[in-house]
């Protein structure tokens, strides 16, 4: 590479002297490691734990996919990125959108900025809404594994992709997308030889099973065969969760949501406020647009206070802030938040009213995210750290899943 240290949003990052891989194990509760490890089906996870890093960390909340893989790949909290959910509700426009596009990133990622400095880099994500994102300012390549077949050198910095994996492309809604992420990583680890890979898998395992599920024991099975692969090819593996997964049903199986348009429409007259969920995404089979974080816009602002204190009062409902409050906790960017933000509790998701969800598609009882509940992840090393960066994980009151690159370009001996 043409720099020692790259600097990106405050941070100094030491460029790589062997390959360093990240993966973002998509939904990752942390119990599934531990099940694996009691069960003994993940030996190389428990080599890692004996011989390099084994602990947890705090995702960003909203606990979703795009706020935390940016986060990841910036080494920042969302007010600095700017990606505050899937989806949001753009005051500029009026419309509602998913935070899909790159024009919503405020800042440079770190795989950017490693690209810049003549570093290889290469990027693998199940699912292709992530794509742009990640691979905003890269020169390098970047693709998921649910268009593969469609890669382009111009587009994606590769010809057929498909001519890694010996997998036809799978579906978007099975467990062989996050395998056939890996495997891809995998061979580009062994032809391309890049400095740093990030490989961001899909929770559509953790969604389905819980852990101690028979499906999820061979998941987490098939990634440890994996993990296990790179560590031996000489990578520095750094491994996390965008964030984790909690049973959100009612005894009968059906989903436990509180409906917050109805509950606003009573006290403030319908239609004057607008629920955001930024759980939304094209992906609805996985969990219905329902997680346990939103977002509300009052027309009437003044109302806010009292309107808060009726949500906190509502069974299911954990949390309740004001824009300032609740974007100050969460290190969210206040513009793309609403005037009120709301939490659901460890088993109940949020929603917009019966109606405008189609829970027809939901094949199992409901398992989602979103809240302060999901917000507690793996943060897993493969290799040892050197003094000093070991004095800091011992130390480290309030380690987070965007400290991960920190510690793997930096403290890795």
């Amino acid at each position: 590479m043409n720099a020692s240290t790259v600097s990106v949003n405050g941070r100094d990052y030491r460029t790589p002297r062997r390959p360093v891989v990240v993966v973002c194990i998509d939904g990752s509760e942390p119990e599934y490691f531990e099940r694996g490890l009691v069960g003994h089906t993940t030996p190389a996870i428990a080599r890692f734990r004996k011989e390099g890093v084994y602990r947890v960390a705090r995702s960003v909340v909203p606990s979703f996919t795009n706020p935390n893989n940016l986060s990841i790949v910036t080494g920042a909290s969302p007010a600095v990125h700017g990606i505050s959910g899937n989806y949001f509700y753009d005051p500029a426009t009026g419309q509602e959108v998913m935070m899909n596009d790159p024009k919503f990133l405020r800042c440079e990622t770190l795989l950017a900025g490693l690209s810049r400095a003549g570093g290889r880099v290469a990027v693998v994500t199940a699912k292709d809404k992530l794509r742009r994102l990640l691979g905003h300012g890269m020169d390098g390549i970047c693709f998921s594994s649910e268009k593969a077949d469609q890669t382009t050198k111009g587009e994606h910095g590769i010809d057929r992709a498909t001519d890694l994996v010996r997998m036809p492309v799978p579906s978007v809604y099975s467990a062989e997308l996050s395998e056939y992420g890996l495997a891809a990583g995998l061979e580009l680890l062994e032809r391309e030889r890049p400095d740093v890979m990030y490989l961001s898998l899909t929770d559509y395992v953790q969604h389905k099973h819980a852990p101690g599920d028979p499906a999820a024991t061979a998941f987490y099975a098939m990634l440890d065969r994996y993990f296990d692969a790179f560590d031996r090819a000489g990578a520095v593996l750094g491994i996390t969760a965008d964030h984790g997964m909690n049973a959100k049903s009612n005894p009968d199986g059906t989903p436990r949501v509180v409906y917050l348009r109805p509950l606003l429409d009573e006290l403030l007259g319908a239609g004057r406020s607008r629920v955001i969920l930024p759980i939304t995404d094209p992906y609805v089979v996985h969990h219905g647009a329902l997680g346990s974080f939103a977002t509300i816009y009052l027309d009437d602002a003044p109302q806010a206070k009292t309107v808060a204190a009726r949500l906190a009062s509502t069974p299911g409902v954990a949390e309740v802030y004001d824009n300032a409050a609740g974007c100050a906790r969460f290190e969210l960017p206040r513009d793309r938040v609403g005037d009120l933000i709301v939490i659901g509790d460890t088993h109940t998701v949020l929603g917009k009213s019966r109606e405008e969800h189609d829970l027809s598609l939901l094949e199992e009882p409901l398992r989602s995210h979103g809240g302060v509940s999901e917000q507690t992840v793996p943060f897993v090393i493969n290799r040892p750290l050197d003094e000093v960066y070991a004095r800091r994980l011992a130390g480290a009151g309030d380690l987070r899943n965007f400290d991960l690159f920190d510690y793997v370009l930096n403290g890795v001996t």
